[in-house]
């Protein structure tokens, strides 16, 4: 396959779409100076929607063959087994202090670039770019309404 046909493929497109949906999430990160940044979150974003493309296909290679051979094929195996090692994955980054829990958001943030990567390699671009979109914007704004009550906590604690 020459250089110019795989850039149009359009699995190509799909897995360029996701790694810079992904890369949006982890620019929220970065800019709130957060870890896992860009890179974590554009090979999340990237390597799940990897994995539903490959379920596609291997759903769509097994339920053309024999039955008696292939068995059925769902795709949404492979899906779930990302949902539980996102999770996994996840559960790493949260860490316990003795008055707060830090790392839920950038966890849960974790799952949102799983699922918009799924949604991008299930041909859900549309659903991909709807969720970026939503999640940045309340990220953002939430940032910001979080640093307000902070900073009004403070002054009520001084007063």
């Amino acid at each position: 396959m020459d250089i110019l046909s795989s850039l149009t493929d359009p699995i190509t497109f799909q897995l360029l779409i996701a790694a810079i949906l992904g890369s949006l999430l982890g620019l929220e990160r970065e800019i709130a100076r957060k870890d896992p940044s860009l890179r974590t979150f554009m090979l999340i974003c990237l390597g799940s929607c990897t994995f539903a493309i490959l379920s596609s296909h291997v759903a769509v290679f097994a339920n053309a063959g024999p039955t008696e051979l292939y068995g059925r094929s769902d795709p949404g195996r492979i899906a779930a087994q990302v949902v539980v090692g996102i999770g996994f994955l996840g559960a790493g980054s949260i860490f316990r202090s003795r008055d707060r829990i830090m790392g839920l958001t950038t966890a849960a943030l974790m799952w949102v670039a799983a699922s918009i990567g799924m949604a991008v390699g299930f041909e859900r671009t549309d659903v991909a770019l709807k969720a970026t979109i939503i999640a940045l914007l309340f990220m953002v704004i939430l940032n910001g309404l979080h640093a307000l009550i902070a900073r009004l906590s403070s002054d009520t604690d001084q007063a």
